[in-house]
């Protein structure tokens, strides 16, 4: 009986043949899956700064339609609403009522198109540059291949890992 237990605790102690080869195996799959898991993080980063770079391509056109509109305002209202202001001053050189109605006018179009400028610069400034996503992905990632290489025993898989990530939302 003593001899059946010290074989049998000798067997488990000592590795198998079919154990050695294994373990490349096993480090050649891990390898794989850290690859496999590097590209799917290399393309949610260039997914999300692509969604990032969207939003600035917008919001620097739609700063440009305010500069475009705040000059184009300045351009021809100006004229309009000028010769009308002129009209609220009664001085006797009509040159000066003439000034005085363009003065204004042109200040209140060079407010309103920084206005608009403004506003829309810190609505950019407002946004994170940051793909937090991709960040949050690396973060979980590194965590699993730290206990991945530090646990005795074989975990999930890389994909296995992710789907059930998703499915818990």
């Amino acid at each position: 009986m003593a001899e059946l237990e010290r074989r049998t605790t000798a067997a488990a102690a000592a590795p198998t043949q079919a154990d050695i080869e294994g373990l490349p195996a096993l480090f050649g799959r891990l390898g794989d899956n850290v690859m496999a898991l590097l590209d799917t993080k290399l393309s949610l980063v260039k997914v999300e700064l692509k969604e990032d770079a969207a939003v600035y391509v917008r919001g620097g056109a739609l700063i440009g339609v305010g500069v475009v509109l705040a000059v184009v305002g300045l351009a021809l209202l100006n004229v309009a609403i000028a010769f009308f202001v002129s009209t609220l001053f009664s001085f006797d050189r009509p040159a000066l009522n003439y000034a005085l109605g363009f003065l204004i006018t042109g200040i209140v179009y060079l407010v309103i198109g920084g206005i608009i400028v403004v506003l829309m610069k810190n609505r950019l400034a407002e946004r994170d540059p940051v793909p937090n996503r991709s960040v949050e992905e690396l973060k979980r990632d590194k965590q699993w291949l730290a206990n991945e290489v530090t646990s005795p025993e074989p975990t999930k898989s890389i994909e296995a890992s992710r789907t059930e990530r998703i499915s818990n939302g």
